[in-house]
């Protein structure tokens, strides 16, 4: 399925930023930089420009007030959900400032309750969403941490496989981190499972 990577003005790193021929590659604001220094051009940049003091000349643009009620990066989730799009890598989504990263996280579960996909590729984690559904992992090195966290009020019949501490069927609530802190068992693939709710799972790099 085409995939529509966003790059914002956080911590960046470049891990599987390859779009292919049908994907949509939009910079949020300051996100321009660092794909200018890969040598990428977006096929949309869009933002308040409060980050990327000069713009550039022949990239199609959006310009939006600063006093907007969202943020450059959800408005480039919404652009991308309005044409079509409907699996997200972020790029310089986390890191920094807190603020948006925790706005980010925000705007990724109430896009996968409306049948998105996301993850947030940062330097030294993923955050990947799952909605009513199975979330495959693939392998990592044993001891690998993963952290599952509810996003919303409550998320029921979370069963976790392949985790050192698994789960059947369990219910999560916005108030208490049962999920934090897990950890694969062996080199092979896991599982996420939420029968009706929406998860943010956070994937370490290093075991």
């Amino acid at each position: 399925m085409p995939t529509c990577y966003i790059v914002g003005a956080g911590e960046f790193t470049a891990r599987g930023l390859a779009p292919a021929a049908g994907d949509l590659l939009i910079a949020a604001d300051g996100g321009f930089a660092p794909l200018a220094a890969l040598g990428l051009r977006p096929d949309l940049l869009l933002g308040d420009f409060d980050s990327l003091p000069v713009r550039p000349q022949g990239v199609p643009t959006q310009t939006f007030p600063v006093g907007k009620d969202d943020t450059d990066l959800g408005l480039a989730l919404r652009e991308g959900f309005a044409r079509g799009y409907r699996e997200f890598a972020l790029y310089g989504a986390g890191g920094g400032r807190m603020d948006h990263t925790l706005a980010n996280l925000q705007l990724m579960g109430g896009m996968s309750r409306q049948g998105a996909a996301l993850v947030m590729v940062c330097p030294a984690f993923d955050v990947h969403t799952v909605t009513d559904g199975t979330l495959v992992l693939p392998p990592r090195p044993q001891g690998t941490l993963v952290s599952v966290f509810c996003h919303g009020a409550q998320a029921e019949g979370v069963t976790l496989r392949g985790l050192q501490y698994p789960l059947e069927g369990a219910l999560l609530t916005c108030d208490h981190p049962l999920g934090v802190s897990n950890a694969y068992t062996k080199a092979q693939a896991a599982s996420v499972t939420v029968a009706r709710g929406t998860l943010l799972v956070y994937v370490a790099l290093d075991a």
